[in-house]
């Protein structure tokens, strides 16, 4: 998602256990804090996608690729 899409940021401090809303049917819950570490729980429509932000990222990469597949060097169909 591109960051000009966002009308603001918000920063919520959650401790485990506890939630924020997002609309009126998206909730995120801190289930675990383990060092460095958030477990989250999110509970959404299945009409809504939630991704990891790295497989967000790559899924374009993915689709390209799959419409622009790279020959394979060195194999040979006997």
């Amino acid at each position: 998602m591109s960051k000009d899409k966002f009308k603001s940021t918000r920063t919520f401090s959650r401790r485990q256990d506890e939630s924020i809303i997002i609309g009126d049917d998206i909730e995120i819950t801190v289930i675990a804090i383990l060092g460095d570490k958030v477990d989250l729980a999110i509970i959404a429509p299945r009409s809504v996608s939630v991704h990891r932000k790295e497989i967000y990222d790559a899924i374009p990469r993915e689709k390209a690729a799959r419409k622009h597949p790279l020959p394979v060097q060195g194999f040979i169909r006997r």
